[in-house]
């Protein structure tokens, strides 16, 4: 296949070895994605429906259909009616990260010469630290498993228990595969963001609550996704929107934080580690990220966790009674 493209207009031209063929901006984008970036499906499809839904503005407040012909006084117009519909500063912030995306590779395919986000400026956002689960509201959850459970009740127990013994993502957890899982060492191949893959080791509780699983979800009548390790009662791949909502059902029950996902368990699985001796560049390995500073999100330990550490690292610490 040729590797050369030319840009001619808003046609993005891709030869290859039967000829070219033709592609708007915006399938030329979501290609560059799917294969160079190599993003998720869930990615891919929020940067796209970023950027046709900034081109639907324009079209209907601008008349204007070509969005590389913008300048920013339009991307700002935007910003502000995103604000005035109720989106929060993140969110929108993440919308504009998809517009620069997307003028990077208008760049980088010679279709402009300047980047009308260019002296963009994102949004304030408020820092918050998220408030992990406690091991306490972890114990609750668990106790709240009966010993007599059907397939649902022992798939639920055990996706809860490898979301906070590894980490995982809840994307991870939906496409983990049968063949990932490796009994004899026991570990698990993840496969992360921008398919970066890698080895999670799994605790030998968790290892027998897998077996457990494997041998009901043999027994179901039908299954349809056999190759994908969590399934419904149906045979089905397990979807986002079904992960979330079963989390935030179980920990509604035992937690009054406003946060209740998946996500929070990842958070409560670093955190927890963190508080009990862990040190940053192995959570850091653990979690997938790429840099120490994705990790360092996790390090805001409670005060009362910062009082332990430091009372029984300082030198005088044993001798004090208040700090």
């Amino acid at each position: 296949m040729k590797q050369n493209n030319t840009v001619s207009g808003q046609i993005f031209y891709k030869f290859d070895a039967n000829g070219f063929f033709m592609a708007t901006n915006l399938e030329a984008f979501t290609d560059y994605l799917q294969k160079e970036k190599k993003y998720s499906p869930h990615t891919l499809c929020a940067y796209v429906k970023d950027v046709s839904d900034f081109q639907e503005y324009n079209r209907l407040n601008f008349n204007q259909q070509d969005i590389v012909l913008v300048e920013y006084v339009q991307i700002r117009s935007w910003v502000v009616s995103l604000v005035e519909d109720g989106l929060s500063a993140i969110s929108v912030n993440r919308k504009i990260a998809s517009l620069k995306a997307f003028y990077k590779f208008l760049l980088k395919i010679k279709q402009i010469e300047i980047n009308p986000l260019l002296k963009h400026r994102a949004l304030k956002v408020s820092k918050k630290i998220q408030i992990p689960f406690s091991e306490k509201e972890m114990n609750l959850v668990f106790e709240s498993f009966s010993s007599d459970q059907d397939f649902e009740g022992i798939r639920d127990r055990l996706l809860v228990e490898l979301l906070y013994s590894t980490g995982i993502r809840r994307a991870e957890l939906i496409y983990l595969k049968l063949d990932a899982v490796d009994f004899s060492n026991a570990t698990i191949k993840v496969l992360g963001k921008r398919n970066k893959e890698r080895v999670v080791p799994i605790l030998s509780v968790v290892l027998e609550q897998m077996r457990l699983y494997l041998k009901e979800r043999g027994d179901l009548e039908l299954i349809k996704d056999e190759a994908y390790f969590f399934l419904t009662k149906k045979g089905l791949k397990l979807s986002e929107s079904f992960v979330y909502r079963l989390i935030n059902s179980y920990f509604s029950k035992v937690s009054e934080k406003v946060k209740r996902s998946p996500h929070m368990l990842r958070h409560t699985f670093a955190t927890h580690l963190l508080n009990n001796g862990a040190d940053l560049n192995s959570v850091k390995e653990l979690l997938g990220h790429s840099s120490l500073a994705s990790t360092q999100v996790y390090t805001h330990n409670s005060l009362s966790e910062l009082k332990k550490v430091y009372v029984g690292a300082h030198p005088r610490g044993g001798s004090n009674s208040e700090v």
